[in-house]
């Protein structure tokens, strides 16, 4: 591997090898999602935790203070929206030399394996990949399913990932499953990262799911939803980040979260 790319990577992903990707890239096909109105204010007490953030040139630009050191994950792809005929619909939104001028340490795009548009997803991959290779960028391969979410079991994601290693994806980023979730890692030859996926009910539903999934393989997240519409969106972050980088189980991660809450009920009730 070339040193930028290696530089890049290494930016991206801890010497520890795993990884907590904040992802606020949602409003490139839903809008003004909730808590992401003003998406400045919902990151700024989130970015002290994060190993790098997944946002459009958009948001970068308007949201995201020019001093901010966490790596950048460029959102890519787009061009279809919620109200549009079909999600899966997308094409390549920013072009390499843009990459380059807002120094992103990597990109991110989406593939739509077994949609009407897969073939013209994955070509989206390849081609992003065969500009990104010539400035040792590397992509991020999102194996997204749209609003088909029946889609989300261990042979589909397998397929989807393995496809994205295939074509040149340095990283993938995929749901978890219930079921056979180890093998999706270990069919993919390249670090697989987990998608928040649904909002989950509890903090504790979020713990054990992302624990599951790094105890089969995957080096860490890119969750967004789950964090940032949380009831506390610090102390949860801060939970999730020591679970990722200190190994922590499901009842010690639920310690850090309950001690961190406390501490902001405390500096709430002093204000």
């Amino acid at each position: 591997m070339d040193w930028g790319m290696a530089n890049r990577m290494a930016r991206m992903i801890k010497p520890d090898g795993k990884c907590y990707f904040l992802p606020i890239d949602h409003g490139y096909f839903q809008g003004p999602t909730r808590c992401l109105e003003r998406p400045g204010e919902t990151i700024a007490p989130l970015l002290p935790y994060a190993d790098a953030l997944f946002c459009t040139r958009g948001v970068l630009r308007a949201a995201v203070p020019a001093g901010c050191d966490v790596p950048i994950i460029l959102r890519v792809s787009g061009g279809s929206t919620m109200v549009g005929a079909d999600l899966a619909d997308e094409g390549v939104t920013t072009s390499i030399e843009e990459v380059l001028r807002l120094n992103a340490t990597a990109v991110g795009i989406s593939v739509f394996v077994g949609s009407e548009y897969e073939s013209q997803t994955l070509m989206n991959l390849a081609d992003l990949v065969n500009d990104c290779e010539d400035y040792g960028i590397p992509v991020m391969a999102v194996t997204a399913v749209g609003r088909e979410l029946d889609k989300r079991d261990a042979r589909f994601l397998g397929l989807a990932s393995r496809v994205c290693a295939e074509l040149g994806a340095r990283v993938v980023k995929t749901y978890w499953c219930e079921e056979g979730f180890d093998k999706v890692v270990h069919g993919c030859p390249v670090p697989v990262v987990i998608a928040g996926g649904p909002k989950c009910e509890t903090e504790k539903e979020v713990f054990e799911f992302i624990h599951d999934g790094m105890s089969k393989g995957a080096i860490g997240v890119n969750l967004g939803r789950n964090v940032w519409q949380a009831p506390h969106p610090v102390p949860t972050m801060k939970a999730l980040a020591a679970m990722i980088h200190e190994n922590l189980s499901v009842k010690q991660t639920l310690d850090v979260f309950n001690a961190a809450v406390a501490d902001e009920t405390a500096a709430a009730k002093k204000k």
